[in-house]
């Protein structure tokens, strides 16, 4: 086990405790072997440095170039003083500026004709591209040891630029992973010696060294590759370990009967199922008939008809003598599914009550804000087994909540909600009960493959009939004003012929801690106007009232609003009571108001890819036509722009999801947002190595199946126990 441990050393018996301390903090490095796994993000060499010419915006960047001119300003009548640096590589030029005592070191040492490396953020002024107060390293020989070193390592060789922070830059995270290189000769490998050799991989003590520290362009390729392919390997073996001990898992096979429950709602549907829906609910009865529990994903663009597919297999369940439960991220969304539900369902939902149909059963809603005697009864109704379907919020999770006989677990928008609670409630049924996933956030397949590897995946990918058309547009309300004044006039023209429209801003505004922090962020926005606080939903439900929408009845919504003010407001938007509801994200999922036509996003840049898709979803549910505004005040040349204009030039979801994780990178992905867990890729980008992916996992599953303990694979147990401490696993577990 020795071999392990030089990986497992804490950082700051090497490095120091306060670089250790920047590196645990900042960069979430904390040991030997976690320093080793932190790649350069990209290599300069001497020639060809990061152009000048494109440098992106608003992100750190490091330059090699060369100081063309420096000269010191004076401002305030002479009692400020400002150093401007400009420096030149031939693609182009940038302006670095230093301000107050912060100028004379920078004054003494950037002379005309040095030549430096520099690291900063990016940003504009006056137009031009500048970096403020950047930290930075000579490359030449006036400060004679250090200078001596870095031209070497500067002149010889691929200089590698590390993913860095504020707090410490690429050069310093270089000099620390010098002092660990060594270690790498320790590292366990985790791939089988057959499949190493049979793929001609480079050993992976030589890979850590090439990516750190490359001789050639080839080494980076050979390293990257190796690299890549760890990753993905590891990942699939334990998804496939997955999925193998799931097949081993018992549950109760649950087939419909004929003229039940399901028949005789089939038989009062007003239309046909769509192709889509009829392939998946097929899908979905073939796994419930098994006698291991189905865990499938069922992704489908907003609307197109996903909860249906889900209603029919709770109600198969229900005929087989089952319960199912349906989880709904917020109480807003449980109140809506339990209504569309009871509502398509009809006397069917009104088992056992005057009235209702004698092969119907009870539809019960469970949610935190209930009242106790309407929540008594509902557990009640659970636990004698009259309710056979029950939507809720994680209310539905709590001690108290006992099942008569769970079959089957629906979880909406499944990335709102957390493992934990969806482990809880498998452990609610005798057996673990059939598990079906929704998710309006379509999922490219690499993604599906990696993200939810264990999941079964169906896709529902046509719109319903009747389903409208959307069109999309990004206001830039900075460089064209008048673009927004002509927005509020497209939602006045669409309120005036009949219609509604929401406004949606990324704040709630008003609380007296945000206020503090608002009141900061203004003063910092007044100075910057790129720091200016988010817009808020009462600040302009406000605006709107007086200027561009006076006249109309215009409404809030938000999460901060008691649940019956919340579904006052929205049972009168359905009724057409209200003209325009201004609202947060509350409303990105699941609110359907087939009248509302038009839908203005402020400050869109704020809210990411499918957000946006998701909450451009809410309109042209009816026969008329939908119209979304994406309004932005983000410069024109910037990434969240480009994403803006992604937004507005296509509806495929799809398409957009692939953008939103470009953009993201994958770390989100597998990371935080899924399991509060780091992230296990650095190398692996899910979009661009599909086929490494798909490899990895036809390696992965025939390992398992052949050897599902892996006893004869010591090396690889030890990386996947390392890979999935304890947390990992249990995420893995429950995705």
């Amino acid at each position: 086990m020795d071999r392990v441990s030089s990986f497992d050393e804490p950082l700051k018996k090497l490095l120091g405790g306060a670089t250790a301390k920047v590196m645990a903090e900042h960069l979430d490095l904390h040991t030997v072997g976690d320093l080793l796994h932190h790649y350069p993000r990209r290599y300069e060499e001497r020639g060809k440095l990061t152009a000048l010419a494109d440098l992106p915006l608003d992100e750190h960047v490091t330059v090699v170039a060369q100081v063309a001119d420096a000269r010191i300003l004076m401002f305030n009548n002479g009692r400020g003083k400002r150093l401007e640096v400009t420096l030149t590589d031939g693609s182009g030029r940038l302006q670095l500026v230093f301000f107050g005592h912060g100028v004379h070191k920078p004054h003494k040492e950037l002379l005309p004709g040095r030549q430096a490396m520099f690291a900063g953020k990016v940003s504009v002024f006056n137009r031009k591209m500048q970096l403020a107060h950047p930290t930075y390293q000579l490359l030449d020989a006036s400060d004679a040891d250090e200078a001596t070193e870095a031209v070497d390592a500067f002149a010889g060789r691929l200089l590698p630029i590390y993913p860095a922070c504020k707090q410490l830059d690429s050069w310093r995270i270089a000099k620390a992973v010098d002092a660990v290189l060594p270690s790498a000769q320790d590292a366990v490998d985790p791939l089988p010696a057959a499949l190493r050799e049979g793929r001609g991989f480079t050993p992976l003590p030589e890979a850590l060294l090439k990516v750190h520290r490359p001789q050639t362009k080839a080494d980076i390729e050979d390293a990257k590759a190796r690299l890549k392919w760890d990753e993905a390997f590891v990942l699939q073996v334990a998804l496939a370990r997955r999925r193998y001990a799931d097949t081993q898992l018992p549950a109760a096979a649950r087939r419909p009967v004929a003229d039940g429950l399901l028949d005789a709602f089939d038989a009062k549907l007003p239309f046909t199922l769509t192709e889509g829906q009829e392939k998946v609910s097929k899908e979905i009865f073939d796994d419930l008939a098994t006698e291991h529990p189905m865990h499938r994903l069922l992704q489908g663009e907003v609307g197109s008809g996903k909860t249906m597919v889900a209603l029919r297999a709770m109600l198969a369940v229900v005929d087989a003598g089952g319960q199912a439960a349906m989880l709904a991220p917020t109480e807003v969304l449980a109140q809506q599914h339990h209504r569309s539900i009871t509502e398509m369902m009809g006397e069917l939902a009104e088992g056992g009550m005057l009235g209702g149909s004698d092969q119907g059963t009870k539809v019960v809603l469970l949610t935190g804000s209930m009242g106790t005697a309407a929540r008594r009864q509902a557990l009640l109704d659970l636990v004698t087994g009259e309710a056979g379907i029950v939507i809720g919020t994680h209310a539905l999770i709590e001690d108290k909540v006992q099942f008569h006989d769970l079959g089957l677990v629906v979880v909406d928008e499944q990335h709102r909600f957390g493992v934990e609670q969806r482990d809880a409630l498998r452990s609610k049924g005798k057996q673990p009960p059939h598990l079906l996933v929704m998710t309006a956030t379509p999922i490219p397949r690499t993604v599906a493959m990696t993200v939810f590897g264990d999941l079964e995946t169906s896709v529902l990918d046509q719109l319903p009939a009747g389903r409208s058309p959307i069109a999309s547009h990004v206001v830039p309300a900075k460089d064209k004003p008048h673009f927004l004044a002509r927005a509020w006039e497209r939602v006045r023209e669409e309120v005036e012929n009949g219609h509604q429209a929401y406004v949606v801003c990324p704040r709630i505004g008003d609380d007296a801690e945000e206020e503090k922090k608002g009141k900061a962020k203004r003063k910092a926005a007044e100075e910057d106007p790129d720091k200016r606080p988010p817009l808020a939903v009462l600040e302009i439900a406000d605006e709107l009232r007086k200027g561009a929408l006076a006249g109309l009845t215009v409404e809030v919504l938000h999460g901060r609003m008691h649940p019956d003010e919340k579904d006052d407001v929205m049972r009168r938007f359905a009724a057409g009571d209200v003209d325009v509801l201004v609202a947060t994200t509350v409303i990105e999922v699941g609110v359907n108001v087939p009248n509302a036509t038009a839908m203005v996003i402020m400050d869109a840049d704020r809210f990411g890819v499918s957000q946006l898709h998701q909450l451009r979803g809410r309109v042209g549910r009816g026969s008329a036509p939908g119209l979304c505004l994406l309004v932005s005040e983000a410069h024109e040349a910037s990434p969240a722009r480009a994403r803006l204009s992604a937004v507005a030039a296509t509806l495929d979801g799809f398409e957009l999801s692939r953008i939103d994780l470009e953009q993201r990178r994958e770390g989100d992905v597998l990371g935080q947002a899924q399991s509060g867990v780091r992230s296990s890729l650095r190398m692996l980008t899910v979009i661009d190595d599909e086929e490494v992916i798909a490899a990895a996992r036809e390696e992965a599953v025939a390992i398992v199946a052949a050897d599902p303990e892996l006893e004869h694979l010591p090396e690889l147990r030890t990386v996947l126990a390392a890979l999935l401490d304890k947390d990992r696993e249990e995420y893995l577990d429950k995705g």
